[in-house]
């Protein structure tokens, strides 16, 4: 029994060194793209592609060239970083005017539950508002349960699926302002 009750203390979020390491010593910044950090998004992407899908040619285009294929599109690129490391990333893909899509988003496995995902999920939200979005929606798989809720937590709502150019799709959600 005591046993349980120290693993069941261990596992929340909050009681992790590492969330304690993130909320006493270090801040979380949310940083806009720069090209000094442009291999942070194909590292930490194609990380997580390889752990639970693989990577797609659209995939490797997007992550190869961000500039051409994200930016130079009218889409933005954020990162997250501690003490200086890039330890997520996530982008606002443009598809209309009025329609971004969240994509690209990835936390580093060693800082999973830290409150890091939600906080670049709010930050894109808020940007994808104040470049006039009014719809933003997302691509993802049912078995990324952990990143579903979380989505859900911040106000995506499942829709029906559509065509999507990724091959591991099964979920589509949206959000909108």
């Amino acid at each position: 029994m005591l046993i349980n009750l120290y693993a069941n203390w261990r596992a929340r979020p909050q009681n992790s060194i590492k969330y304690k390491f993130l909320q006493m010593n270090n801040e979380i910044k949310i940083i806009d793209y720069n090209p000094e950090f442009k291999e942070h998004i194909k590292r930490l992407n194609i990380k997580f592609l390889e752990k639970y899908f693989t990577v797609e040619p659209s995939d490797m285009k997007q992550l190869s060239n961000p500039e051409e294929e994200i930016i130079n599109k009218g889409g933005k690129i954020y990162y997250a970083q501690v003490n200086g490391s890039i330890i997520a990333t996530a982008t606002l893909l443009m598809r209309d005017k009025q329609t971004y899509e969240l994509g690209k988003m990835v936390v580093s496995d060693e800082f999973q539950g830290g409150g890091i995902g939600k906080k670049l999920v709010n930050h894109c939200v808020e940007q994808a508002k104040l470049m006039g979005a009014n719809n933003l929606i997302l691509y993802s798989n049912t078995k990324l349960q952990p990143a579903l809720k979380l989505y859900k937590k911040c106000g995506f709502i499942e829709q029906e699926m559509d065509v999507t150019h990724y091959q591991r799709a099964n979920i589509k959600m949206s959000m909108h302002f």
